[in-house]
């Protein structure tokens, strides 16, 4: 397909449209891409519409494609998570040398990308996870990329992946996250406050069309209100956009589609990775288990003949009032999931020994990717001014915030619960927020009862790290289990 021997810069296997589109945007920056797919005629349909005119090569073979790289050769896929990645990179290995990089693009599982780390390295070569977000016109146009894995291979990749990133101003949406799995980690929970801001933003809408009977122009234009303030952000204004727009019957296109929401797993992955590493990311967990409620809409439907809730499901208040709390409510429960992403991240840092830098995350995140609000700049801001901020809920412009929107915000949850609406996430987040600022919770109980049932043993107040047991009974031993944390 080209004769362009060690022309190219980088090679990039994958053209679906987030590959094209990444290909597009290093060619316009400068850089000569070589494009590569299984199926070839892809390539050739490629070369022959979206990249005609461009400096973008192609190859028919992976040898051939690695035969037209520069050294140090640079090969990113952006192929579907698992198995296909393990094939790809067998294919590689006996063609590159030590020295050489592959760049796994895809939404890798992050214990996937550090076992690939982990066996490329004893052959010389450098494996990089490097998380992408912005969906198509992010990857067009200026992505949010999250490169970890071996920091080695990071200058010869930081022009080519700080030049195709978004801007914020002059600052690229892309910094070096860590090593091994590290952006893939990030990226995952990325995807996991993802989750959270939409089933929040679904249970404003569920609110304003249930308990105040708005129309879906209402709402939009409630949604476009609120996105000139604290909430501005890239799913509020789509959701506007949504909100407003038309099918050819001149009715609204969302009340035509199906109630049941699916997923990819990077949600789940970070609700179960908070469950392994002990962090309570309740409501990323709670947006996960709502989509899995969602698809089970026939079972739904016919529960909804059968159960019975309150007689009515409409707000009688002060209808300006009570927009204005959903509104405060949606801002406090977005801290609280933000919050609780941050702490996720903070203890896979100590697990893994990762040094992640929160400020520079939430820059990262703070243009070109699906989150992208103005509320990332305050995050950005909280971490710059205190690196080793233990929650973003003790930082003095978020518990400020929350402060406001506390009264607001607990309204709207009594309100939903009363009315019968479903408000999973800004309930959860609420629950977190009370048992977060609770210097004592009920545990001392559970404690008790786990020392009484199974001799797990307790700790007094009095003298923490001393583990003991009590014969509750009377007629148990002396003898305790060994400790463990529940």
């Amino acid at each position: 397909m080209s004769s362009n021997n060690g022309k190219a810069d980088i090679a990039l296997i994958g053209l679906a449209v987030m590959g094209q589109n990444i290909i597009l945007n290093m060619n316009d920056h400068g850089f000569v891409v070589c494009a590569y797919n299984r199926t070839v005629q892809k390539v050739e349909h490629f070369l022959q519409n979206e990249a005609k005119g461009t400096n973008v090569v192609g190859a028919k073979s992976i040898e051939e494609m690695v035969s037209l790289l520069k050294k140090p050769r640079k090969v990113m896929t952006l192929v579907k998570a698992g198995r296909a990645v393990d094939a790809l990179i067998e294919q590689l290995v006996p063609l590159l040398e030590a020295g050489d990089i592959i760049i796994d693009g895809g939404n890798s599982q992050y214990t996937d990308t550090q076992r690939r780390y982990n066996e490329l390295k004893t052959k010389g070569i450098y494996y990089l996870g490097c998380g992408v977000s912005g969906g198509e016109d992010g990857a067009r146009y200026g992505p949010s990329l999250m490169p970890g894995g071996a920091a080695e291979a990071w200058p010869s990749l930081k022009p080519i992946f700080q030049s195709i990133a978004a801007k914020v101003g002059t600052e690229p949406c892309c910094d070096w996250v860590g090593s091994d799995g590290a952006g893939h980690f990030v990226k995952m929970v990325h995807n996991g406050i993802e989750y959270g801001d939409m089933q929040l933003i679904c249970e404003a809408y569920h609110l304003m069309k249930d308990s105040l009977g708005m129309s879906d122009d209402e709402m939009s234009s409630v949604l476009k209100e609120w996105n000139k303030g604290e909430l501005d952000s890239f799913l509020i204004e789509i959701s506007g956009d949504i909100l407003a727009y038309k099918d050819s019957d001149g009715q609204p296109l969302l009340e035509k589609i199906r109630d049941a929401a699916g997923q990819k797993g990077t949600g789940k992955w970070t609700a179960i990775s908070a469950l392994d590493f002990g962090m309570p990311v309740t409501l990323i967990g709670e947006a996960v288990f709502a989509r899995c409620l969602s698809s089970l809409k026939d079972e739904r439907v016919r529960a909804s003949s059968v159960l019975k809730g309150p007689s009515s499901a409409k707000y009688t208040g002060d209808k300006k009032e009570f927009i204005e709390n959903i509104r405060k409510a949606l801002y406090a429960s977005k801290i609280v999931s933000y919050a609780q992403g941050f702490m996720l991240l903070r203890e896979a840092a100590k697990q893994f020994n990762w040094t992640l830098n929160y400020g520079s995350i939430a820059l990262m995140w703070r243009g070109g990717c699906i989150i992208r609000s103005v509320f990332l700049g305050n995050i950005k801001s909280a971490f710059d001014k205190n690196p080793n901020l233990e929650s973003l809920l003790l930082d003095d412009f978020f518990h400020s915030a929350i402060d406001s929107c506390q009264e607001s915000w607990r309204k709207v949850v009594a309100n939903a619960v009363l009315l019968g609406i479903p408000t999973p996430s800004f309930s959860c987040a609420l629950a977190f927020y009370d048992g977060y600022r609770s210097s004592r919770l009920p545990a001392n109980l559970i404690q008790a009862q786990r020392d009484y049932f199974g001799a797990h043993t307790y700790e007094l107040l009095s003298n923490p790290g001393q583990f003991i047991h009590t014969n509750w009974t009377g007629h148990g031993g002396s003898v305790s289990a060994s400790t463990y944390q529940a």
